[in-house]
Protein backbone atom coordinates (compact mmCIF):
# COMPACT_ATOMS: atom_id res chain seq x y z
CA UNK A 1 0.00 0.00 0.00
CA UNK A 2 1.49 3.31 -1.09
CA UNK A 3 2.28 5.74 1.72
CA UNK A 4 0.61 9.15 1.77
CA UNK A 5 1.08 11.85 4.37
CA UNK A 6 -2.12 13.72 3.53
CA UNK A 7 -5.61 12.54 2.66
CA UNK A 8 -5.74 15.27 0.00
CA UNK A 9 -2.71 13.78 -1.76
CA UNK A 10 -4.35 10.35 -1.72
CA UNK A 11 -7.60 11.76 -3.14
CA UNK A 12 -5.74 13.70 -5.86
CA UNK A 13 -4.04 10.48 -6.98
CA UNK A 14 -7.24 8.40 -7.20
CA UNK A 15 -8.12 9.43 -10.80
CA UNK A 16 -4.60 8.49 -11.90
CA UNK A 17 -5.38 4.99 -10.65
CA UNK A 18 -8.70 4.88 -12.46
CA UNK A 19 -10.87 5.60 -9.41
CA UNK A 20 -13.40 8.40 -9.22
CA UNK A 21 -15.22 7.42 -6.00
CA UNK A 22 -14.17 6.25 -2.55
CA UNK A 23 -15.61 5.40 0.84
CA UNK A 24 -14.72 6.62 4.31
CA UNK A 25 -13.80 3.02 5.13
CA UNK A 26 -11.11 3.14 2.43
CA UNK A 27 -9.73 6.35 3.90
CA UNK A 28 -9.69 4.81 7.39
CA UNK A 29 -7.81 1.78 6.09
CA UNK A 30 -5.29 3.94 4.20
CA UNK A 31 -4.74 6.30 7.16
CA UNK A 32 -5.09 3.88 10.05
CA UNK A 33 -3.12 6.10 12.44
CA UNK A 34 -5.52 9.04 12.09
CA UNK A 35 -8.45 9.47 14.45
CA UNK A 36 -12.09 9.44 13.37
CA UNK A 37 -12.30 13.20 13.91
CA UNK A 38 -9.12 13.91 11.92
CA UNK A 39 -10.48 11.95 8.95
CA UNK A 40 -13.90 13.59 9.21
CA UNK A 41 -12.39 17.08 9.35
CA UNK A 42 -10.06 16.36 6.43
CA UNK A 43 -12.96 15.18 4.26
CA UNK A 44 -15.03 18.22 5.27
CA UNK A 45 -12.18 20.49 4.20
CA UNK A 46 -11.90 18.71 0.87
CA UNK A 47 -15.65 19.17 0.35
CA UNK A 48 -15.39 22.88 1.05
CA UNK A 49 -12.45 23.15 -1.36
CA UNK A 50 -14.56 21.44 -4.05
CA UNK A 51 -12.15 18.53 -4.26
CA UNK A 52 -14.72 15.90 -3.34
CA UNK A 53 -18.50 15.66 -3.19
CA UNK A 54 -20.31 13.84 -0.41
CA UNK A 55 -22.76 11.74 -2.40
CA UNK A 56 -24.03 9.55 0.42
CA UNK A 57 -23.08 8.89 3.99
CA UNK A 58 -19.49 7.60 3.90
CA UNK A 59 -19.45 7.65 0.08
CA UNK A 60 -17.62 10.34 -1.91
CA UNK A 61 -17.02 11.26 -5.55
CA UNK A 62 -13.88 13.02 -6.73
CA UNK A 63 -14.61 16.36 -8.41
CA UNK A 64 -12.61 16.47 -11.63
CA UNK A 65 -11.63 19.72 -13.45
CA UNK A 66 -13.92 18.86 -16.38
CA UNK A 67 -16.97 19.32 -14.15
CA UNK A 68 -16.45 23.07 -14.49
CA UNK A 69 -17.14 26.01 -12.21
CA UNK A 70 -20.14 24.41 -10.51
CA UNK A 71 -17.94 21.49 -9.45
CA UNK A 72 -20.87 19.06 -9.37
CA UNK A 73 -20.28 15.42 -10.28
CA UNK A 74 -23.02 14.13 -12.64
CA UNK A 75 -24.89 11.28 -10.91
CA UNK A 76 -24.46 9.18 -14.04
CA UNK A 77 -20.75 9.02 -13.22
CA UNK A 78 -21.12 7.43 -9.80
CA UNK A 79 -24.59 5.84 -9.63
CA UNK A 80 -23.35 2.32 -10.45
CA UNK A 81 -20.68 2.42 -7.73
CA UNK A 82 -23.12 3.99 -5.27
CA UNK A 83 -25.73 1.28 -5.79
CA UNK A 84 -23.05 -1.40 -5.39
CA UNK A 85 -21.99 0.33 -2.17
CA UNK A 86 -25.62 0.24 -1.00
CA UNK A 87 -26.02 -3.33 -2.33
CA UNK A 88 -29.20 -2.47 -4.24
CA UNK A 89 -30.41 -3.46 -7.72
CA UNK A 90 -31.17 -0.46 -9.90
CA UNK A 91 -31.42 1.13 -13.30
CA UNK A 92 -31.38 4.71 -14.56
CA UNK A 93 -34.92 5.44 -15.73
CA UNK A 94 -37.68 7.84 -16.77
CA UNK A 95 -36.51 11.31 -17.87
CA UNK A 96 -32.85 10.47 -17.22
CA UNK A 97 -33.02 7.40 -19.48
CA UNK A 98 -35.09 9.24 -22.08
CA UNK A 99 -32.47 11.98 -22.27
CA UNK A 100 -29.95 9.32 -23.32
CA UNK A 101 -32.31 7.83 -25.91
CA UNK A 102 -33.39 10.70 -28.11
CA UNK A 103 -35.42 12.93 -25.79
CA UNK A 104 -32.51 15.28 -25.25
CA UNK A 105 -34.75 18.29 -24.59
CA UNK A 106 -36.16 16.52 -21.58
CA UNK A 107 -32.95 16.25 -19.54
CA UNK A 108 -33.97 17.60 -16.12
CA UNK A 109 -31.96 18.76 -13.12
CA UNK A 110 -33.37 15.68 -11.43
CA UNK A 111 -31.88 12.21 -11.82
CA UNK A 112 -34.25 9.24 -11.80
CA UNK A 113 -33.27 5.80 -10.53
CA UNK A 114 -35.61 2.82 -10.24
CA UNK A 115 -34.67 0.31 -7.54
CA UNK A 116 -36.23 -2.69 -5.84
CA UNK A 117 -35.46 -1.17 -2.45
CA UNK A 118 -38.09 0.70 -0.46
CA UNK A 119 -35.66 2.24 2.02
CA UNK A 120 -33.81 4.72 -0.21
CA UNK A 121 -34.92 8.31 0.13
CA UNK A 122 -34.50 11.01 -2.49
CA UNK A 123 -31.22 12.90 -2.18
CA UNK A 124 -30.77 16.63 -2.84
CA UNK A 125 -27.22 17.79 -3.55
CA UNK A 126 -26.61 21.37 -4.62
CA UNK A 127 -28.35 21.71 -8.00
CA UNK A 128 -29.01 17.99 -8.51
CA UNK A 129 -31.70 15.80 -6.97
CA UNK A 130 -31.62 12.01 -7.16
CA UNK A 131 -35.13 10.54 -7.19
CA UNK A 132 -35.42 6.91 -6.12
CA UNK A 133 -38.53 5.14 -7.43
CA UNK A 134 -39.44 1.71 -6.12
CA UNK A 135 -40.39 -1.20 -8.38
CA UNK A 136 -40.99 -4.65 -6.94
CA UNK A 137 -39.42 -6.58 -9.82
CA UNK A 138 -36.71 -5.20 -12.08
CA UNK A 139 -36.92 -6.59 -15.65
CA UNK A 140 -33.21 -7.21 -16.19
CA UNK A 141 -33.83 -8.48 -19.74
CA UNK A 142 -34.89 -4.96 -20.75
CA UNK A 143 -31.86 -3.20 -19.31
CA UNK A 144 -28.92 -1.97 -21.34
CA UNK A 145 -25.46 -0.96 -20.19
CA UNK A 146 -24.28 2.53 -21.06
CA UNK A 147 -20.58 3.37 -20.93
CA UNK A 148 -19.48 6.42 -18.92
CA UNK A 149 -15.98 7.47 -17.92
CA UNK A 150 -16.25 5.56 -14.63
CA UNK A 151 -17.54 2.32 -16.18
CA UNK A 152 -20.93 0.87 -17.11
CA UNK A 153 -24.34 2.00 -15.88
CA UNK A 154 -27.64 0.08 -16.00
CA UNK A 155 -30.22 2.00 -18.04
CA UNK A 156 -33.73 1.04 -19.15
CA UNK A 157 -33.99 0.30 -22.87
CA UNK A 158 -36.23 2.73 -24.83
CA UNK A 159 -39.19 0.36 -24.66
CA UNK A 160 -38.97 -0.04 -20.88
CA UNK A 161 -38.45 3.72 -20.58
CA UNK A 162 -41.72 4.27 -22.44
CA UNK A 163 -43.70 1.89 -20.22
CA UNK A 164 -42.17 3.41 -17.08
CA UNK A 165 -43.14 6.92 -18.20
CA UNK A 166 -46.76 5.76 -18.20
CA UNK A 167 -46.48 3.85 -14.91
CA UNK A 168 -44.83 6.74 -13.08
CA UNK A 169 -46.77 9.56 -14.70
CA UNK A 170 -47.10 11.26 -11.32
CA UNK A 171 -43.33 11.29 -10.74
CA UNK A 172 -42.55 13.23 -13.90
CA UNK A 173 -45.35 15.78 -13.96
CA UNK A 174 -48.41 14.32 -15.66
CA UNK A 175 -49.72 13.04 -18.99
CA UNK A 176 -48.63 16.10 -21.00
CA UNK A 177 -45.03 15.63 -19.90
CA UNK A 178 -45.27 11.93 -20.74
CA UNK A 179 -46.55 12.74 -24.24
CA UNK A 180 -43.85 15.36 -24.79
CA UNK A 181 -41.09 12.91 -23.89
CA UNK A 182 -42.66 10.15 -26.01
CA UNK A 183 -42.78 12.49 -29.01
CA UNK A 184 -38.96 12.46 -28.98
CA UNK A 185 -38.35 8.99 -27.57
CA UNK A 186 -40.58 7.10 -30.04
CA UNK A 187 -37.95 7.12 -32.80
CA UNK A 188 -35.82 4.85 -30.60
CA UNK A 189 -38.57 2.39 -29.65
CA UNK A 190 -38.76 -1.09 -31.17
CA UNK A 191 -41.40 -3.34 -29.63
CA UNK A 192 -40.10 -6.43 -31.45
CA UNK A 193 -37.92 -7.29 -28.45
CA UNK A 194 -40.81 -6.98 -25.97
CA UNK A 195 -42.28 -10.43 -25.38
CA UNK A 196 -45.68 -11.59 -24.18
CA UNK A 197 -44.32 -12.61 -20.78
CA UNK A 198 -43.24 -9.05 -20.05
CA UNK A 199 -46.49 -7.54 -21.31
CA UNK A 200 -48.42 -9.81 -18.95
CA UNK A 201 -46.50 -8.40 -15.98
CA UNK A 202 -47.84 -4.91 -16.70
CA UNK A 203 -51.06 -3.35 -15.55
CA UNK A 204 -53.27 -3.58 -18.66
CA UNK A 205 -54.04 0.14 -18.50
CA UNK A 206 -50.33 0.93 -18.99
CA UNK A 207 -50.33 -0.81 -22.38
CA UNK A 208 -53.55 0.92 -23.39
CA UNK A 209 -52.31 4.38 -22.41
CA UNK A 210 -48.98 3.96 -24.18
CA UNK A 211 -50.61 2.67 -27.35
CA UNK A 212 -53.14 5.51 -27.38
CA UNK A 213 -50.47 8.18 -26.88
CA UNK A 214 -48.23 6.76 -29.60
CA UNK A 215 -51.16 6.77 -32.01
CA UNK A 216 -52.10 10.30 -30.96
CA UNK A 217 -48.50 11.37 -31.66
CA UNK A 218 -48.80 9.77 -35.13
CA UNK A 219 -46.49 6.84 -34.45
CA UNK A 220 -49.25 4.60 -35.75
CA UNK A 221 -47.06 1.72 -36.93
CA UNK A 222 -45.45 1.51 -33.50
CA UNK A 223 -48.85 1.64 -31.81
CA UNK A 224 -50.18 -1.12 -34.08
CA UNK A 225 -47.26 -3.40 -33.25
CA UNK A 226 -48.01 -2.96 -29.55
CA UNK A 227 -51.70 -3.58 -30.22
CA UNK A 228 -51.02 -6.82 -32.14
CA UNK A 229 -48.54 -8.07 -29.55
CA UNK A 230 -51.14 -7.47 -26.86
CA UNK A 231 -53.69 -9.52 -28.83
CA UNK A 232 -51.21 -12.37 -29.30
CA UNK A 233 -50.53 -12.28 -25.55
CA UNK A 234 -54.31 -12.61 -25.04
CA UNK A 235 -54.45 -9.37 -23.09
CA UNK A 236 -58.02 -8.10 -22.84
CA UNK A 237 -58.41 -4.32 -22.79
CA UNK A 238 -60.88 -2.78 -20.36
CA UNK A 239 -62.20 0.72 -19.80
CA UNK A 240 -59.66 2.85 -17.94
CA UNK A 241 -59.13 6.62 -17.72
CA UNK A 242 -56.32 8.04 -19.83
CA UNK A 243 -54.87 10.10 -16.99
CA UNK A 244 -54.74 8.90 -13.40
CA UNK A 245 -54.00 12.45 -12.23
CA UNK A 246 -57.00 14.15 -13.81
CA UNK A 247 -59.41 15.72 -11.33
CA UNK A 248 -62.27 15.09 -13.73
CA UNK A 249 -63.97 12.05 -12.22
CA UNK A 250 -67.34 11.99 -14.00
CA UNK A 251 -66.27 9.56 -16.72
CA UNK A 252 -69.72 9.56 -18.34
CA UNK A 253 -68.92 13.02 -19.70
CA UNK A 254 -65.99 11.82 -21.80
CA UNK A 255 -65.53 9.98 -25.06
CA UNK A 256 -64.15 6.46 -25.14
CA UNK A 257 -61.49 5.46 -27.64
CA UNK A 258 -62.83 2.27 -29.20
CA UNK A 259 -59.47 0.75 -30.12
CA UNK A 260 -57.66 1.29 -26.82
CA UNK A 261 -60.78 1.26 -24.60
CA UNK A 262 -59.66 4.45 -22.86
CA UNK A 263 -61.84 7.10 -21.28
CA UNK A 264 -60.31 10.33 -22.63
CA UNK A 265 -60.56 12.33 -19.42
CA UNK A 266 -57.69 14.67 -20.30
CA UNK A 267 -56.84 16.67 -23.41
CA UNK A 268 -53.23 15.94 -24.23
CA UNK A 269 -51.02 18.89 -25.11
CA UNK A 270 -47.39 18.64 -26.09
CA UNK A 271 -45.11 21.02 -24.20
CA UNK A 272 -43.01 23.44 -26.24
CA UNK A 273 -39.56 21.96 -26.91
Amino acid sequence: MEEYKKIEDWVNDLPKRGKSVFTKQEVTKQFSTLSYYSIRNALNRLSKKKKVQSVWRDFYAVILPEYGMKAIVPPMEYINQLMKFLDKDYYVALLSAAALQGAAHQAPMEFFVITSSRILRDKQMDDVKINFVTKKNIPTELLMQVMVSSGYVNVSCPELTAFDLIIYEKNIGGINRVATVLSELAESINFEQVNAEFLKTLNIAVIQRLGYLLELLRFCELANILFEKSKLAEIKFRKYPLSVLSKKKNYADFQINDKWKLIINEEVEIDEL
